[in-house]
């Protein structure tokens, strides 16, 4: 059963949210978070890409950094940029993308349930950067970035969030890549009660996105009960920040795939073979999206193609063989074009759906890549099926919009 607690969030006062607020540390590079910062003290990349406070090019994993990030995450707190609350409340977190919002609980999410696979992942992790993620939360002794997590939908959550959102929130404002965010404190409680009880009755919680900084998280808990000779399981480090959607609040979108060359095949030749497990379809010059599962669109020559896998081709009863990353990954990545490894070929690069597909034409176009592939996304209960089996989705599969914006509240581990 899921276990989880308020906390004492450590805020911006309300007229700062927007100059503090950034986006997560890991989509954007130190040269982007440099720019994005140029001017503003008060942004948190000061204290989550802290190399920007160096020299262009300066090492982000030299122990200077991380100093500089325990100086600056103090620094916000002195000067009253950031501000601990009084009580433990939970929060609840809205983002608005094209019109449509999605509401999350911003809880701390036991340690043990992540040690105990309770809470489920569906991806694999790099041990480097799990350790970039645990020197950063052990360095400030906190959580300064949330983890996404999905719930199956629960009524009882559900309606807390219809009540909470009814009133006015503490932060509301539209950030410049255009997305909304709101944010309430959840103090009453008898609220604060039922939302502890109701999630104790959900057997497991899902990382939708951040595997990495969850385990850094759960990791960095687990090693200072280890360490604390009088350790009794009750400690705040004991418990990790995260954000909790219900599932059918959350929309994965498609993550598509760029290749540099046909593996010494014309486009003749390289459509021939694909013809071998899928029905081709010119389409023209018009972009063409993938309209369902199994089904794939191909931009090769100037032109975009639709594919479709033929029967036999995929194994709906299998988790993993019915997503069309497998399909791809196998048929045409693997057996076609001599690509085996996602994770490191260099002849392969990844693009997220909220790109677009003109992003993956711009690209072929430009002659930086050969061709194009464009996957129908993966849903929640798909995701929910394999990391009930046990299962690992293959890289690079799924792509959720809007981020988490970071620095609405951060979780002290002490």
């Amino acid at each position: 059963m899921a276990k989880v607690k308020p906390f004492k969030g450590v805020r911006p006062p309300k007229q700062l949210v927007e100059q503090v607020a950034s986006r997560p540390y890991d989509v954007l590079d130190s040269e982007e978070a440099r720019r994005e910062a140029e001017g503003n003290e008060k942004s948190l990349y000061h204290i989550i890409k802290p190399e920007i406070d160096f020299e262009p090019g300066f090492d982000e994993h030299d122990p200077a950094v991380y100093d500089k990030a325990v100086e600056n995450f103090r620094k916000f707190q002195e000067k009253g940029w950031l501000v601990q609350d009084e009580k433990e409340n939970y929060y609840i977190y809205a983002q608005t993308m094209d019109g449509r919002t999605q509401y999350g609980f911003v809880v701390a999410a036991w340690v043990e349930d992540y040690m105990q696979g309770r809470i489920k992942k569906h991806e694999l992790t790099r041990r480097d950067k799990e350790e970039d993620r645990m020197k950063h939360v052990r360095c400030n002794n906190a959580n300064v970035e949330p983890v996404f997590f999905a719930f199956p939908d629960n009524d009882v959550l559900e309606n807390i969030i219809r009540v909470v959102t009814a009133r006015e929130p503490e932060y509301d404002f539209v950030a410049p890549d255009g997305f909304g965010h709101s944010f309430w404190v959840v103090s009453d409680q008898n609220l604060i009660e039922t939302i502890t009880s109701e999630f104790a009755k959900i057997p497991n919680l899902y990382i939708a996105d951040g595997h990495h900084r969850s385990a850094a998280a759960a990791l960095v808990g687990a090693e200072k009960a280890r360490l604390n000779p009088n350790h009794r399981g009750d400690e705040e480090y004991n418990y990790f920040m995260a954000v909790a959607f219900p599932a059918s609040h959350l929309r994965i979108i498609d993550y598509n795939r760029v290749v540099k060359d046909l593996n010494g095949l014309s486009e003749e030749e390289f459509l021939k073979k694909v013809s071998e497990n899928f029905i081709v379809e010119d389409k023209g010059t018009e972009t063409y999206h993938p309209s369902g599962l199994h089904n794939f669109s191909l931009y090769l020559g100037g032109k975009w193609y639709s594919l479709t896998a033929k029967e036999g081709t995929y194994d709906d009863s299998d988790p993993i063989g019915v997503l069309d990353v497998t399909v791809s990954s196998n048929l045409i990545l693997r057996d076609i074009l001599g690509i085996t490894d996602l994770r490191t070929d260099k002849r392969i690069d990844f693009v997220g759906g909220i790109r677009g597909l003109e992003e993956l034409k711009r690209r072929v176009d430009s002659g930086e890549m050969k061709m194009a592939l464009a996957l129908y996304p993966v849903t929640m209960e798909q995701l929910i099926d394999i990391a009930d089996s046990g299962n690992i989705m293959p890289p690079k599969t799924t792509w959720f919009e809007p981020k988490l914006r970071s620095g609405l509240v951060i979780h002290k581990l002490d």
